[in-house]
């Protein structure tokens, strides 16, 4: 998310060799959806007066703790971390975390850090209150703060749902389980399910990161290989707008692609999915970009798809800054897909094998397919995922890239209605939706005979 031509393509063929991928970094259900508090840099807590002293006191002692929190992971100081335990943390909190300093050994940090958020508190549970009896228990909003060096233009925050107790005067760990009840989660990265290895790679004076397990180190190392030529690929057609850098990310288990991607992307048929930390309208600084590919993907990939699997993430991670929630899907999947197979010497016949079949039979498409075609799941979405990219092919082919660049620029400024759709069109192309269907139609039917 390839086979002999002319045979019927199993679900995940298909979707590797039309890239049915989700554009998780396009649209707003496809988000990874990690919270960006407005004041969540570490001290920024509101001081003013109207803060009481104890609120204030409690704050700085929690933030103390934190800091000491990220200075012992960071440093690899297991008694250090250790020692910030309250003896009743919940079972299995302090190994965990332990565990979780050493798997992150390998991983190249320029940042990480815990900070206290402004988001409204949450109660602290009853029972472990009442289990703890200490003189202070909280469960302020704290966020993990990290970035990858080199790879990441600022750091991406995430949620822990943390609880502290206060014995004296010193401020202690208690626990980060999840507190559902209360919208409270916790993320957990790739360090949280095993040991991380990191390769760096260098294209254009920017640095990617592939992060992965030992276990799939030969995968990590494809990936990494593939990425050198890619990243100059996706600038190659977008430009130099872009970060040009990415983090790529190699799930070991459903659990942990889910964590990654989301809770709405099964790793079992898709083969990846680009994410990315809400973007601040007019800004085109874009944190928390990511590709994380599914675990299936090492073994159902071959050379050719993995190459337009990934040139398709990247696409959508150079693009993500200009591309609004809500902008047609057949522009936005369609550009990442043409992106994709760029360069690749595929065939109409071979890049659309259903809609090749259809065409056959019935004739040519008679209308765009709509956003609900993406999200229909099965065949319908095969069939809307190969439109989209003949259509964007069809126009690089007719009017140029320069042109279908403009267009994806037009398109991805928002959600559009038909006539919205037929004036911007208009404007780039010269055509109507109708014009641009009846030629893209008979464009097809030629590249099929």
């Amino acid at each position: 998310m390839p086979a002999p031509p002319r045979r019927r393509i199993r679900p995940w063929e298909a979707a590797a060799l039309v890239g049915l991928l989700c554009a998780v970094a396009a649209a707003g259900a496809l988000t990874l959806h990690s919270h960006r508090p407005g004041d969540a840099q570490s001290g920024s807590a509101s001081t003013t007066a109207t803060v009481n002293p104890f609120e204030q006191a409690r704050r700085a002692g929690v933030q103390t703790l934190l800091d000491r929190w990220a200075g012992a992971v960071r440093d690899g100081d297991a008694a250090a971390l250790a020692a910030l335990f309250d003896q009743r943390a919940l079972p299995g909190f302090r190994d965990a975390e332990i565990a979780r300093m050493h798997n992150l050994s390998g991983v190249p940090l320029s940042d990480w850090g815990y900070e206290i958020g402004g988001d409204p508190e949450t109660p602290v549970p009853t029972d472990l209150a009442e289990q703890l009896g200490a003189t202070d228990v909280w469960a302020p909003p704290v966020y993990l703060r990290y970035a990858i060096d080199g790879a990441d233009p600022g750091p991406t925050r995430k949620p822990v749902s943390l609880v502290v107790a206060r014995r004296g005067d010193d401020w202690k760990l208690v626990s980060d389980r999840p507190l559902p009840e209360y919208g409270r989660q916790t993320w957990r990265g790739p360090w949280d399910f095993g040991p991380v290895i990191a390769r760096r790679v260098d294209t254009d004076s920017h640095t990617s990161v592939v992060l992965g397990h030992p276990d799939q180190e030969q995968w990590v190392d494809s990936l990494a290989g593939e990425l050198r030529t890619a990243v100059p690929a996706v600038t190659d057609l977008w430009g130099e707008q872009w970060s040009r850098r990415t983090v790529v990310m190699v799930s070991s288990s459903q659990d942990e692609f889910t964590e990654q991607a989301g809770s709405g992307h099964s790793g079992s048929d898709i083969a990846a999915v680009a994410v990315s930390d809400a973007v601040v309208p007019g800004s085109t600084v874009v944190t928390g970009q990511r590709v994380v590919f599914s675990p299936a993907s090492a073994e159902r990939l071959t050379a050719d798809t993995r190459r337009s699997v990934l040139r398709h993430e990247l696409t959508h991670i150079a693009s993500r800054a200009v591309t609004i929630d809500g902008s047609p899907l057949w522009m936005l999947e369609g550009f990442a897909d043409y992106s994709g197979h760029r360069g690749s010497g595929i065939t109409v016949a071979a890049g659309a094998p259903t809609v090749a079949a259809a065409v056959a039979v019935h004739g040519p498409p008679a209308r765009l397919p709509s956003d609900a075609d993406f999200a229909a799941g099965g065949e319908r979405s095969l069939v809307a995922y190969e439109l989209a990219w003949s259509v964007n092919a069809f126009v690089a082919e007719r009017f140029g890239e320069d042109r279908l660049r403009e267009l994806y620029h037009a398109l991805a400024a928002g959600p559009v209605d038909s006539a919205g759709l037929d004036e911007r069109l208009g404007t780039v192309l010269g055509l109507s939706q109708r014009e641009l269907v009846g030629q893209w139609g008979s464009w097809m039917v030629a590249h099929l005979q």
